[in-house]
């Protein structure tokens, strides 16, 4: 056995395994030794102890605690070059290093470790060494360093003046840079907060500013506070905290916000006032992605924010900055999207004259615009009455007075002209005074949306030549068609009457397109249209299909859904064939198109799964009244046999003269009778054939006699109960009607409340006023 040579000049000297100076215990598994993985600071106690286990139990410990170095470096740091045997022992330490440093990377977590190497990479690139140049000692002193306990360095350690101020420096570094941590969450906290005073003392105490960046998304203490709260005195005082020289233009967070942006953000429309006073630039300043203050402001719906930032742009160079272009127009269409009218028509007015460079404004205008609801409808109804009802009188006034003169004939008919003239005006007038309270407000709305559809009218005439006009009219045009914005479709022709004409890519015209999007309020205006409505009557596309051939397609589903019940549904599709029937030239009810189908043909086809769905909802809806119907007929008839309080020796009633039992009889026999009657109504239901046309006037005028005698039924019902508890009860004390009032409202109200809307529904599309008719006495085209 050779043994180890001091000459550095022998040309080979081996160690035997149980002469090496270094342990080297391959053999151990240390994942089997080591169950708690490091992960944060929590768990470093029960880790840093089971690995000291490890490594002392195998004399590994002082590859960490510095009694076993690198034989490779002197005093001076610099390595040993030319002896063997040095080079042997490196060799040697090196290995077993590697495996202590295996055996403590191994027991940390993925996400400790991929932090621990970045910053052992960090600090070897400071320190000019190879980033994979470390050691065992190195990985657990940095391991001791971020979760152990801050404690000073052992300094008595090493007696190098070098080490320990380095140790020193680092330590310090480490204290400060938690010291710095700590006062700026203290600082976040305090003006979340809206603290001044805690604000003054973190901003006294620390070596911090208001300007310093003190979130991870680089908000300073200005941007919380403009965020966080509305006080103005506390902006105010930490604007005066700001360092001089300071551009409130240059205080961005990493979005690129300034304070404005933040400001418009939060709709915190002192700050807003505050910062642009300080600096009129903030105005034009853009974030990351290229939004300005005033356009955050209006894309968060911040109307008061919005119009206190539009007072502050004067010059024309900030409006060509923010109102030219494909920018200035998206603002616009921002606003017309949040249906705020009002302030839309405030924007429009910064704008140039011809400045809107496409349909984009005009088009948000069409998708947004506000319809009439049904007592919009009412009013708008009242006033046309209002109007025809004066022009009859004034004629009939006018013959009185021809044939009549002054005489008592025509005296005595001008009193009664003028007193049925005033019954008819005053009481429309009182009902329409009282509904106009309830709708002021949506009326306000669609009048400030038709202004500013004049005022982009106006702009698009003054700018572009007559014949680029179709270019901002055509799509808008077709889209308020199949929305069903009649009075935008009415302007727009008002203004530019070649819109008549506008066609989709199908080749429809917008009264075609309103028959295919079932868009009532649209087509209705052929009702207002002059002899050029004849056009209509044979018009075809390029498919061949006539106006009757687009009513017999199947309806958009959106506009289906408005409609409850498949049943109503089909109803609805076959009265707006019927009306458009009864337009169309005769010989298209049977012309056929390019597909040789008759309009017929095409609604047959296109409805064939609608009216298998109206079937199964009416035949449902039939069964369930069937079972009622049936168990009331049954009780109510049984109440008649058996009548309350028995029957004398004759077989008479023994309360024959008593006004409750008189009541019972009557109610009873309502109750049996409609009953009976619904009971059949409900029963043909389900034995109808459920034709297309069934769906029109027969089958929902059964539903309709069905439920209605099935309420009458069940309200008889129970005022026959109540009359029979009176008769038992309520001999004694007439008190008893009290409840039994109360709890017989109770199951009346509950059926009115749960079935009335579906009664209200199928007889106003069955038996209520038509939805096609004439809107307007104005003419249309």
């Amino acid at each position: 056995m050779e043994s180890s040579s001091s000459n550095p000049h022998e040309p080979h000297v081996a160690l035997e395994v149980g002469e090496e100076e270094y342990p080297y215990p391959s053999h151990v598994c240390a994942s089997n030794l080591t169950s708690v993985k490091l992960s944060g600071k929590a768990k470093f106690v029960m880790w840093k102890t089971q690995t000291l286990c490890l490594l002392e139990s195998h004399g590994m410990s002082g590859f960490i605690d510095g009694t076993l170095v690198s034989p490779q470096t002197s005093i001076s740091g610099k390595e040993k070059v030319g002896d063997h045997q040095t080079h042997h022992k490196l060799k040697q330490w090196r290995r077993s290093d590697a495996l202590v440093k295996s055996w403590i990377l191994s027991s940390l977590s993925e996400e400790t470790l991929g932090y621990v190497l970045k910053r052992l990479s960090e600090k070897l690139h400071h320190q000019e060494r190879n980033a994979s140049d470390f050691s065992a000692k190195d990985v657990w002193d940095e391991l001791q360093t971020i979760y152990g306990p801050a404690v000073l360095p052992q300094l008595l350690v090493s007696d190098k003046p070098q080490d320990i101020r380095e140790a020193w420096s680092d330590q310090y570094l480490i204290l400060k840079e938690q010291e710095d941590k700590s006062a700026l969450q203290k600082l976040y906290r305090a003006a979340i907060s809206g603290d001044w005073d805690s604000v003054h003392a973190v901003l006294t105490r620390q070596n911090i500013t208001v300007i310093d960046k003190i979130t991870n998304n680089g908000n300073t203490a200005l941007h919380i506070a403009v965020g966080a709260t509305k006080k103005a005195d506390l902006l105010q005082k930490l604007l005066e905290k700001t360092p001089e020289n300071t551009q409130l233009l240059d205080l961005r967070n990493a979005d690129g916000s300034t304070l404005l942006h933040v400001a418009a953000i939060v709709g915190n429309t002192e700050a807003a006032d505050m910062l642009v006073g300080r600096n009129p630039d903030l105005l034009l300043a853009k974030d990351n992605e290229g939004h300005t203050p005033l356009a955050i402001a209006l894309s968060n719906m911040h109307t008061q924010t919005s119009k206190h930032l539009l007072q502050y742009i004067n010059t024309d160079i900030e409006k060509d900055a923010l109102f030219s272009g494909t920018s200035g127009e998206e603002l616009l269409v921002v606003v017309i999207s949040s249906k705020d009218f009002g302030l839309a028509n405030d924007l429009v007015f910064h704008y140039n004259r011809g400045s809107l460079d496409t349909d984009a404004v005009p088009m948000a205008i069409a998708q947004n615009f506000p319809c009439c609801s049904i007592l919009e409808e009412y009013t708008r109804n009242i006033d046309i009455m209002h109007g025809r009802v004066e022009a009859v009188f004034r004629k009939a006034f006018y013959s009185v007075h021809n044939r009549c003169g002054f005489l008592l004939v025509g005296i005595v008919w001008w009193i009664f002209l003028f007193g049925f003239y005033g019954i008819i005006m005053l009481f429309p007038l009182i009902l329409k005074l009282l509904v106009s309270p309830f709708i002021k407000e949506r009326v306000r709305i669609r009048m400030e949306a038709i202004n500013l559809l004049a005022k982009v009218c106006e702009s698009i005439k003054f700018c572009k030549h007559s014949s680029n006009y179709h270019h901002y009219y055509t799509n808008p045009i077709l889209e308020a068609t199949r929305q069903n914005a009649y009075e935008f479709v009415e302007f727009i022709v008002s203004n530019f009457p070649d819109a008549i004409w506008c066609a989709n890519e199908d080749g429809h015209n917008i009264i075609q397109y309103a028959v295919i999007s079932r868009s009532e309020k649209v087509y209705n205006l052929l009702y207002q249209m002059s002899e050029h409505k004849n056009v209509y009557r044979t018009i075809k596309d390029p498919y061949g299909n006539n106006l009757l051939h687009l009513a017999a397609r199947l309806a958009p589903n959106d506009k289906l859904n408005r409609i409850s019940g498949a049943a109503l549904q089909i109803q609805r599709e076959l009265q707006w064939f019927k009306e458009v029937e009864g337009f169309v030239c005769p010989l298209n009810i049977i012309q056929k198109n390019s597909f040789d189908e008759t309009p017929q043909m095409v609604f047959t086809r296109e409805h064939k799964d609608l009216v298998i769905e109206g079937e199964k909802w009416m035949k449902s809806t039939a069964e369930s009244y069937t079972i009622t119907a049936a168990l009331i007929t049954t009780i109510v008839f049984a109440a008649a046999i058996t009548v309350p309080g028995g029957n004398k020796d004759t077989g008479i009633p023994t309360f024959t003269n008593n006004n409750a039992f008189k009541i019972f009889a009557i109610s009873d026999a309502i109750s049996l009778f409609t009953s009976a009657t619904s009971l059949l109504m409900f029963l043909s239901i389900l034995t109808a054939r459920f034709a297309e046309q069934d769906f029109l006037f027969m089958l929902p005028t059964k539903l309709i006699i069905g439920l209605a005698t099935l309420f009458i039924s069940t309200t008889a019902m129970i005022s026959a109960f109540g009359a029979t508890l009176y008769l038992v009860f309520g001999q004694s004390s007439s008190m008893i009607l009290i409840p039994i009032a109360v709890l017989t409202c109770l199951p009346i109200t509950s059926f009115v409340t749960l079935q009335f809307p579906l009664v209200v529904d199928l007889m106003s599309a069955t038996y209520g006023r038509s939805i096609f008719r004439k809107q307007d006495d104005s003419i249309f085209y």
